[in-house]
């Protein structure tokens, strides 16, 4: 016979017998999560996915060292030099054309991927590309990264490290036989762990994970992230300093006008968020507007690079040495504001022109050196205090992070004195952004190659509703029924219904009749006998809903077998309900007007007080 849509899995159905239940039955027991023991194998994984990242971080930042020292020393060296001290003069010019030039022509014929910030690219391989990173990426972007970090690009490693840690974690989990979702697992895991050799934060690298990276929280993949990070961060002490990369001390005593300017601070970082935003993809703009090759790009965006770095040579690389003279307050106003506006530049033209490098070092420097800025129009604090709220709030705000970039600050500084100002002024800067912007930095990029995402999350109302909640009382053909009384029932006008539930004279179902069968039997008119009866003839196994199962359970189990309507059954098999996708939006409905609608609860009619609903009105 053939099947329609709402057609079953062969299997055979006596008149009068209880239904048989087979895998596709089973209703998970509700709980509060889905962890099953395959959780354990992930973060047994995620230890050498840590390990991993640690290693990668640690050979990044020796490329980085080693490029600098090539281009401009000419030194086959690993010795920390300074790019200020360079002997090449207005030669120092050309050094990132060069870069840039051999970024362009690894992004042309290597792959495209390794263009842009590091973070944006791991979330479209976790989105549309089911956590998959090729080892081409892996290999070419921490290269391409140390090219053009080394020949003073402007950028940090953090972003280029998020990637290749993620594709480090992706790469292990391409060798072992799981889901797209776990792989994701892994691969945050991977971007947590590098982002913990880099920094030395496990907790804001996790968090990382959470606001920006799993689009979930679930314990199948916080956990091996979790394991991955700690992981680093044990691991990282073997090969770097495990003293805070930038150890403060710096505090301010509560009070309303304390509060009142921690809320400045955040304001103030949050429209500098905006304003980079605009900076770094209005330049991109100008970019696609030329007439050549985007491979030719960064080029253009070296040269830039190169004359702000006449200007301001500490404007060049990742710049930490700029974070600690900011934070110890050796910069003067003027030091202060040439800093912001050259690395500003330079950063947003290098980074629209396509290159490879990281945001979060230079939102750094950009919120600590506008911190310093308006340190003589806030009340006193200890010095590097409001360089310190600055730095936190600009990535908290710009990057949308806001517990992220306070748990960062706590963890770059080791001043947890400060936690709460930070929390203050990262929530004003969040909610700044949040308000004026569509998109944040990381996920503009995204939204401009067509692939729209929403950094929302909140509980599926399928999975807090039972489909006694939502089914409805069902129309039944009775099994006695022969061919032709249902063939008849199907062409009358009476039938109102794609399909039907068959059932016994005791309610229970065997079964289910479609118009997609009707139509079978018409078109076999010589092969099916009008005279048999419905329930002999049925021989397909319907798909069952119970009355306490979890809507989202019985939906998962409709869109796996590709039905649109399951009865409802008891215990005993006897039909109760019948669910069809309309009735599945139900527990949608409800969640628009949770949101939608609106009621004062308390309003006084006549000397006493009373509900009054007020319900919004829709949204064009």
């Amino acid at each position: 016979m053939p099947t329609s849509t709402e057609t079953h899995k062969p299997a055979s159905v006596a008149l009068g017998h209880r239904p048989h239940f087979s895998s596709r039955h089973s209703v998970p027991r509700p709980g509060d999560f889905t962890a099953d023991a395959r959780v354990l194998m992930l973060m047994a994984i995620a230890v050498v996915v840590g390990t991993a990242s640690v290693g990668t971080a640690w050979l990044l930042l020796r490329l980085i060292t080693l490029c600098t020292n090539i281009a401009y020393y000419g030194r086959f060296s690993l010795e920390a030099l300074p790019i200020a001290g360079s002997p090449l003069g207005w030669g120092m010019v050309a050094v990132p054309v060069i870069g840039c030039l051999i970024i362009g022509l690894m992004a042309r014929f290597g792959s495209e991927k390794i263009r842009g910030h590091g973070i944006p690219e791991a979330i479209e391989a976790i989105l549309i590309g089911q956590s998959r990173i090729s080892a081409k990426v892996a290999l070419l972007k921490p290269l391409s990264s140390a090219v053009s970090i080394g020949t003073g690009g402007p950028f940090g490693a953090e972003g280029p490290i998020i990637m290749t840690g993620g594709a480090v974690g992706s790469l292990i989990a391409q060798t072992i036989h799981l889901s797209s979702s776990e792989r994701k697992a892994l691969l945050v895991a991977g971007a947590a762990a590098g982002m913990t050799a880099i920094f030395g934060t496990p907790l804001a690298a996790v968090l990382l994970a959470v606001e920006l990276l799993l689009f979930e929280w679930k314990p199948r993949s916080f956990l091996p992230v979790v394991v991955a990070a700690t992981v680093a961060a044990a691991e990282r002490t073997l090969l770097l300093d495990p003293a805070p990369l930038f150890a403060y001390a710096g505090q301010m005593t509560p009070s309303l006008p304390a509060f009142l300017s921690w809320m400045v601070v955040g304001l103030a970082m949050g429209l500098g968020s905006g304003l980079l935003t605009a900076m770094v993809y209005g330049t991109e703009d100008l970019f696609q507007k030329l007439p050549i090759h985007w491979m030719w790009w960064p080029m253009i965006g070296g040269l830039v690079v190169g004359l702000g770095g006449l200007i301001e040579p500490a404007a060049l690389g990742v710049g930490y040495d700029n974070i600690h003279h900011l934070l110890a307050g050796d910069l003067v106003f003027k030091a202060a504001l040439l800093l912001l506006v050259v690395k500003a530049i330079i950063w947003a033209v290098a980074l629209g022109s396509g290159t490879s490098g990281g945001v979060l070092a230079p939102l750094l420097i950009f919120g600590g050196a506008l911190g310093a800025l308006l340190t003589p129009l806030l009340p006193q604090a200890d010095n590097g205090f409001w360089v310190l709220l600055g730095m936190a709030a600009m990535m908290g705000g710009t990057m949308r992070a806001p517990l992220t970039a306070t748990l960062f600050a706590v963890e770059l500084t080791g001043d947890q004195h400060a936690l709460l100002p930070l929390l203050v002024a990262c929530a004003i800067a969040y909610a700044t952004t949040v308000l004026l912007l569509k998109r944040s930095i990381l996920t503009e990029k995204i939204a401009r190659r067509g692939l729209h995402i929403t950094r929302e999350y909140q509980a599926d109302p399928f999975e807090q509703a039972w489909v006694k909640d939502v089914m409805v009382k069902p129309d039944a053909i009775d099994a006695s029924w022969s061919v032709g009384q249902t063939i008849d029932y199907f062409m009358s006008a009476d039938h109102r219904h794609k399909s039907y539930p068959v059932i016994t004279s005791d309610r229970i179902v065997v079964g289910m009749v479609s118009r997609g069968d009707v139509l079978a039997w018409l078109s076999e008119s010589g092969e099916v006998d009008r005279e048999s009866l419905l329930g002999d003839v049925l021989v397909e196994e319907p798909l069952f809903g119970r009355p306490d199962e979890l809507v989202g359970h019985l939906a998962d189990r409709m869109a796996e077998n590709g039905i649109g309507r399951v009865p409802v059954i008891d215990a005993a098999g006897k039909l109760v309900g019948l669910v069809a996708r309309k009735d599945l939006l139900t527990a949608r409905a409800r969640r628009v007007a949770e949101e939608r609608d609106r009621s004062r609860l308390l309003v006084r009619q006549h000397g006493r007080k009373t509900a009054k609903p007020e319900t919004a009105s829709p949204r064009a």
